[in-house]
C-alpha cells in the first residue's frame, strides 16, 4: 500500500498577491502626467516652480536622468518642498532604489501629512521591503486621507493592499477575520476582480473554510475555465478534503494542456499516490528531475519507490535527502527501513535507535527497531521496542507475533503462549507460515509446562 502522508505544503494554494512595486496612487490634479510604477498619476498640491515643472516633463517622458538633477537643486534650498520630495522619492522608487524612496517619502509625508499618492506610496514601499507593521500603519493612514481624482480606485488599492498583509500577519500571526474586512472596504469602492475571487478562496482556505474555499474557486473557473490560479487552487482544496477522485477528474485535462506545469503534475502525483494508483511513479519521477532540490518532491518519491519495492533506488533518495536533514526522524525512519528491506540489519538498528531517539512518537521507527533486533537475535530490546511502540500505535498481528517470538527466546512460557494466542485471534489467516508456526509453538510449550 502506498502511503499516504502528501507533503500538501508543498502544493501552493494560488492566491492573490496584490502589487506591492507602485510608487504612487493618483489623487489631485497636474498638469503634467506624471505615471507611476502602478499606471496612475502623481499629485500636485501647491505651486510647482520652474525647475519641478522641467522636472516633471522630463519625468513624463521617463527620462530620470535629466529629471533627478533638477529635482536635487531645487530641493537643496527648499527641502520641505512636498511635490518635489514626491517627485524624486517617485524616481528613487522605480529605480528600485528602495532606501532613498523610502526616505523622501517620509520626508513627503512629513512636508504634507495629507498626501494621499505619498501616504500610500510609502505603505506600499515598506510592504515590499518586508515592513508590515510599517506599512499597515502607513496604508490605514491612506485610507483616511482625500484621494483626489482617483478617489476609490486608488483607496481600494490600500485596502486591497491591506487585505494582503493581514492575511500574512504583521507578527507572523495572520489576522483572517481582519483581512476579510480590508477586502470588504475595497469592494465597496471597485467591483469584484477574480483577483479578488482567488484571495477571498485563499483565505476561505486558510481559515479552515474548505467549502467556502472550494465554491469560490468553482465561481472563478465557470467564468475563467483556463485560470490556472484557481485550478491549482481547487484542486489543493479537494486534495485537503480528500477528494481524491474530483481533484484527479480536474487535474487530468488541466495537465493535458499545460503538460509542463510543475504544480499540476506535483498535484496529480499526490493524488495519485492517495489513491494507490501505480502511475505516481512516472510522474513524481518527471517531477524529480525538472526539480531535483525540491526535498518535498524527493520524499515523495523514496516514499512510493520503497511500496514499489524499489529498495536500493528509495533509500539512495533518503540518503540524500539525510545528507540535509541528518536529524529528521521520519528520513531515518525510512531509511532504516530500506536497510532492512534488503536484508541489512546490523546497519538498521542504530538507524531506527537514532530516529526513536529525536521522536519518541514514531511508531514506525519502534517498529523497525523491533525487527531488526528480532532479525539479530536481541529479544529483550524487541519487547522494549514493541513496548513503547504500544503507546503511539495499536495492536496488531505482526507485532504480537514478534513479541511471541522474543518471550520464546527468553524462556517466558506463558507470555509466549499468551502473544502467540493473540496473534492467531488477530491473523486470521492472513500470515499462513506464522501461524502454522505459532500452534507448533504453543503445543510444544504447553507440553513442557
Amino acid at each position: 500500500m502506498l502511503q499516504r502522508r502528501l507533503f500538501l505544503g508543498l502544493f501552493f494554494c494560488a492566491a492573490l498577491q496584490v502589487s506591492l512595486a507602485g510608487a504612487a496612487a493618483a489623487g489631485g490634479q497636474s498638469p503634467v502626467n506624471v505615471p507611476a510604477a502602478d499606471g496612475s498619476a502623481a499629485v500636485a498640491r501647491q505651486p510647482r516652480s520652474p525647475e519641478v515643472v522641467k522636472a516633471e516633463t522630463a519625468i513624463a517622458s521617463r527620462d530620470y536622468k535629466t529629471a533627478e538633477p533638477l529635482l536635487n537643486a531645487w530641493l537643496a534650498s527648499h527641502p520641505t518642498d512636498g511635490r518635489a520630495l514626491f517627485d524624486a522619492a517617485y524616481i528613487a522608487d522605480v529605480e528600485n532604489r528602495s532606501e532613498d524612496a523610502l526616505g523622501l517619502y517620509r520626508r513627503c509625508v512629513a512636508a504634507d501629512p495629507k498626501n494621499f499618492p505619498a501616504q500610500i506610496s510609502l505603505g506600499l514601499l515598506l510592504a515590499r521591503m518586508g515592513k508590515p507593521v510599517e506599512a499597515r500603519q502607513a496604508l490605514v493612514a491612506a485610507t483616511q486621507l482625500d484621494p483626489g481624482v482617483e478617489g476609490k480606485t486608488a483607496t481600494a488599492q490600500a485596502w486591497r493592499a491591506l487585505a494582503e498583509i493581514d492575511r500574512n500577519g504583521v507578527d507572523g500571526k495572520p489576522d483572517y477575520a481582519q483581512a476579510s474586512a480590508d477586502m470588504m472596504e475595497a469592494l465597496k469602492l471597485t467591483p469584484e476582480t477574480k483577483h479578488d475571487t482567488l484571495f477571498a478562496a485563499g483565505l476561505a482556505e486558510a481559515s479552515g473554510q474548505s467549502e467556502e474555499a472550494e465554491a469560490a474557486y468553482r465561481r472563478l473557473l465557470a467564468h475563467d475555465p483556463n485560470s490556472m490560479a484557481a485550478t491549482t487552487g481547487l484542486a489543493h482544496v479537494l486534495i485537503s478534503e480528500k477528494k481524491y477522485t474530483d481533484a484527479e477528474a480536474l487535474l487530468r485535462p488541466a495537465l493535458e494542456k499545460s503538460p509542463d506545469d510543475i504544480t499540476l503534475t506535483a498535484q496529480l502525483a499526490a493524488v495519485l499516490v492517495a489513491e494507490d494508483k501505480a502511475d505516481a511513479i512516472p510522474l513524481l519521477e518527471k517531477v524529480h528531475a525538472q526539480q531535483p532540490e525540491n526535498d518535498e518532491i524527493t520524499r515523495m518519491l523514496a516514499q512510493v519507490d520503497a511500496d514499489a519495492g524499489e529498495f536500493a533506488q528509495s533509500d539512495a533518495l533518503y540518503v540524500a535527502l539525510l545528507s540535509k536533514r541528518p536529524k529528521d526522524a521520519d528520513l531515518l525512519t525510512g531509511h532504516g527501513q530500506n536497510l532492512i528491506r534488503q536484508g541489512q540489519f546490523t546497519p538498521a538498528l542504530p538507524v531506527m535507535e537514532q530516529a526513536t531517539t529525536l521522536d519518541p512518537n514514531n511508531g514506525d521507527a519502534w517498529s523497525g527497531m523491533a525487527f531488526a533486533a528480532s532479525e539479530l537475535n536481541q529479544p529483550q530490546l524487541v519487547i522494549q521496542a514493541l513496548t513503547m511502540r504500544a503507546k503511539v500505535l495499536p495492536d496488531s498481528a505482526p507485532v504480537d507475533f514478534l513479541f511471541a517470538t522474543a518471550y520464546d527466546k527468553l524462556r517466558d512460557k506463558k507470555s509466549a503462549i499468551l502473544y502467540y494466542q493473540r496473534f492467531l485471534d488477530l491473523d486470521a489467516g492472513k500470515l499462513k507460515n506464522q501461524e502454522w508456526q505459532a500452534k507448533q509453538r504453543i503445543e510444544l510449550l504447553q507440553k513442557r509446562r
